[in-house]
């Protein structure tokens, strides 16, 4: 017979932040700011494909821009030079932010009166999957180096978003990347999910990706 008290701890934080995730939503759609989660592995061209997203719409929509990593400036430093608003987010070591991380960043980048933020989240493939950051909508980039295999290995990630960008396709002759597998794989765990192929160093898809922020930042005004 127990004679102990069991608390699930985990599911209580999950149940917390997504409440509070849930206000920060409808915060946000009253001040009509679109707010886009973007999440990756280390060195999947994150970064460039934010300076590739603020070059294409910075002349249409005012962009506003959160840098989440456990520390350093470099990031921010590189999207500052754009001229998008831009305010760094060190996270004293956590692997990922949450509802209330992000909340504390909006107000730091003094979001209001801006029409799309992005959220670099801290770069993994695990943590930030798990946890509801109050974001409109959530988009990861996968790159070709990193292999055809991820969704296989990390499936909730490419199961919470919405839009899936696989960057790098510059390199596809370089490496043993099925493109075709992966688009399967990712339906599979994700049936509505949006693919954009894209490579942030030429330019190329970058139009289409754009073309989608453009639509839903419109729908987002007008809920």
């Amino acid at each position: 017979m127990k004679t102990f008290k069991v608390l699930e701890i985990k599911e209580s934080v999950f149940e917390n932040n997504n409440r509070q995730a849930d206000l920060l939503r409808e915060e946000l759609k009253k001040d009509k700011i679109f707010l886009l989660n973007l999440m990756s592995s280390p060195g999947s061209g994150k970064t460039t494909t934010v300076l590739r997203t603020i070059e294409a719409l910075k002349s249409e929509m005012s962009i506003g821009v959160m840098e989440a990593d456990i520390d350093s400036d470099v990031d921010a430093h590189a999207v500052a030079k754009t001229g998008a608003k831009v305010i760094q987010l060190h996270t004293g070591g956590m692997c990922h932010l949450d509802a209330d991380m992000t909340r504390q960043g909006l107000l730091g980048l003094e979001a209001e009166g801006l029409d799309f933020v992005i959220l670099e989240n801290v770069g993994n493939l695990v943590c930030p999957a798990e946890f509801d950051t109050g974001a409109s909508k959530n988009a990861m980039i996968l790159s070709v180096p990193e292999g055809d295999d991820k969704p296989l290995k990390y499936p909730l990630m490419f199961s919470i978003v919405d839009v899936l960008l696989i960057n790098k396709i510059d390199t596809l002759e370089y490496f043993d990347f099925d493109l075709e597998a992966v688009k399967k794989r990712a339906k599979h765990l994700n049936p509505n999910i949006k693919i954009i192929p894209i490579s942030a160093k030429t330019g190329e898809g970058i139009e289409e990706w754009a073309n989608w922020i453009r639509t839903e930042v419109k729908n987002w005004k007008e809920q």
